[in-house]
């Protein structure tokens, strides 16, 4: 279907937009644009066509969190000990259970670690125990690609993680690489946060100052080894890279480690993985943020970990089990639920990562338009990237696009991209006030220059429109 009337300026514009992008020949095209006020359709092309979605499945898997677990929900994470203390020994072990908290940071270890002191415990005479039983022990979603595994977007999924910093890049570390001393020298490596947990091999090489800065970062795959190879110039600046780790419950264990060492407390048994006992003591507990605040990392910077932990907790909050099969079964319920037709839709993650997630545009706007009735709705849309605002954690995806236009401070939208793959749905406000809500599909280019400048000029040229409701198109 075409435009629902083709001699309209809408329809016509829209046409030589894509006619104009060269990138776009032998591609696929999938545009619903619709009213925010009544949901009626202004213009469609391809919009009943099942593309792939790449981070615009995001939309759909905020939508079905908040619907199933409340904008206040919020992810604990305990810690116990079963044993018997004498003086500052505890005869026992601790334990340290996850229950899905993608945003806890190394200064959260050490309150919790703070806990055991006030006690006056100074020696565990047992083991430290990390239990990340709350969700399965599925790392991966069932299609990502292996080579994307040591990727700060393709991290391991566990009940008990941790973020290097506030982006909450849930099972990573970061990498820093400055120049060495002096020419010849290897460059200097340091992992934020520092942790046993993460072998590094240093191969590079401090060069003059006008030789190229060739470095490269790598974590073999299925292991701990990140190898830090290539040349960097004795004037460089910090190169700093995510990498993810192999194993996030042992990673976050190793944190909690170090805090217990800041602490005068000193573990005589191991690190391993275990389930809490019954009737084990929880001397402490910390909170995450609420789910309301947590979306705005995770929308505005499209983060992929945060969506399958999403995924797991509806599962473990309405199944009882913590895992992408119980998780997407919620989803497509609850997006059923707000008039989704879950027949044409394939949702084979919460991240939007799979190559093999289709729904067509149709569905997205038809999605947007419904949940503005949601009592969590203002959450959602707050959490939505701003186009043109500069402030990562307002603009986000969109910070630096469609600056300086009618579309600047007013689109409120989703991006993704994946290989071959570029979309951007949201909410735009035209010239005279009326609300439209807009989902640009793009599937099966092979240049991606040029391909969101295709997708930004639609969304400016709404913002522009004088009288696009009344114009009866």
């Amino acid at each position: 279907m075409q435009a629902a009337n083709d001699d309209g300026n809408l329809g016509q514009e829209i046409q030589r937009i894509l006619e104009q992008s060269p990138g776009l020949a032998g591609a696929l095209t999938g545009i619903s644009i619709r009213s925010a006020e009544t949901g009626e359709m202004i213009y469609e092309r391809g919009s009943q066509t099942r593309l792939r979605p790449a981070s615009n499945l995001k939309l759909l898997t905020a939508a079905a969190a908040l619907e199933t677990l409340g904008e206040d929900h919020a992810f604990q994470t305990e810690l116990y000990i079963k044993g018997v203390q004498v003086g500052q020994v505890l005869q026992g072990n601790v334990y340290l259970k996850g229950k899905g908290d993608p945003t806890l940071l190394e200064k959260d270890f050490d309150e919790l670690a703070a806990s055991l002191k006030q006690r006056h415990v100074k020696f565990v005479h047992g083991d430290l125990i990390g239990d990340d039983s709350w969700y399965d022990d599925v790392r991966y979603s069932q299609d990502l690609v292996w080579s994307d595994e040591q990727e700060y977007y393709g991290a391991a999924v566990s009940a008990l993680t941790a973020s290097p910093n506030e982006d909450y890049d849930t099972g990573t570390v970061i990498v820093e690489i400055a120049p060495g001393e002096k020419v010849g020298k290897r460059a200097t490596v340091k992992l934020e946060p520092e942790t046993d947990h993460v072998k590094v091999i240093n191969k590079t090489k401090t060069v003059l100052a006008d030789a190229n800065n060739k470095i490269e970062i790598e974590r073999s795959h299925g292991t701990q080894v990140i190898t830090v190879t290539g040349t960097i110039p004795e004037d460089a600046g910090v190169t700093k890279e995510w990498i993810s780790v192999e194993d996030p419950t042992e990673y976050a264990l190793s944190l909690f480690e170090k805090s217990m060492k800041k602490h005068g407390i000193k573990v005589l048994g191991k690190r391993k993985k275990g389930k809490t006992p019954v009737g084990a003591d929880m001397i402490a507990t910390h909170q995450s943020m609420p789910l309301s605040q947590l979306l705005i990392p995770f929308m505005k910077l499209s983060n992929n970990s945060h969506a399958e932990v999403l995924v797991k907790e509806m599962g473990k909050e309405a199944e009882g089990e913590g895992s992408w099969k119980d998780g997407l079964k919620v989803a497509r319920n609850q997006l059923k639920s707000m008039g989704l037709d879950m027949q044409t839709i394939m949702m084979r993650d919460g991240s939007g990562i799979s190559q093999v997630n289709m729904i067509p545009a149709n569905e997205i706007t038809k999605l947007l338009y419904a949940i503005q009735e949601k009592t969590w709705f203002p959450a959602y849309l707050n959490a939505l990237p701003i186009a043109g605002n500069e402030n990562r954690m307002v603009g986000g995806t969109l910070r630096k696009r469609m600056k300086g236009t009618l579309a600047a401070g007013n689109v409120r939208a989703k991006t993704g991209t994946i290989s071959g793959t570029s979309s951007l749905s949201g909410y735009v406000t035209t010239k005279r006030g009326e609300k439209i809500i807009f989902s640009i599909i793009l599937n099966n280019f092979v240049e991606e220059k040029g391909i969101t400048a295709i997708q930004d000029k639609i969304a400016v040229m709404l913002a522009e429109q004088e009288n696009l409701l009344g114009s009866g198109h």
